[in-house]
Parts: structure tokens; C-alpha cells; sequence
């Protein structure tokens, strides 16, 4: 997962506080591109209060992600 420059300065732009509902309905008119609005469709339902609440998120999900093993550990 990688933040764009224009998600960046998206996120910078909004108002705050904000549901994901409000950041999808501002993206859709902001004509943020097709991979962003994905990422931000992904968020949990709730109120984020800063820019920086929702690069948290993103981040904290990309990393459980890279983090999540296919095969058992050999013991």
C-alpha cells in the first residue's frame, strides 16, 4: 500500500472530522483516482478526526497483511 500524492493532499483538503462515508462522497467529486477511493473503501466505518487517523489505518492494515503467514511454522 503506498499513498499517493494525490490521496496525501486529498486527505489534507478534507474537513474533520469525517466517516468514510464523507470521504468516499468528497473522493467520488474530487475525482480521486480508481486504487484510492479501493483503499478508502476498505476503512472501517467510523469517524476519523484527522488526516493522519486515516494514513494510520491504511498503514495498520497494509502491515497486518505483509505480516500474515500462508504455510505453519516448522517447529
Amino acid at each position: 500500500m503506498r499513498i499517493t500524492p494525490d490521496m496525501s493532499q486529498f486527505l489534507a483538503d478534507m474537513e474533520y472530522p469525517a466517516t468514510r462515508d464523507d470521504l468516499l462522497r468528497e473522493a467520488n467529486r474530487d475525482g480521486l483516482g480508481p486504487a484510492d477511493i479501493a483503499l478508502l473503501e476498505d476503512l472501517p466505518e467510523q469517524s476519523y478526526s484527522a488526516g493522519w487517523h486515516i494514513k494510520y489505518r491504511l498503514g495498520a492494515r497494509a502491515l497486518s497483511g505483509a505480516f500474515t503467514s500462508v504455510e505453519p511454522a516448522l517447529a
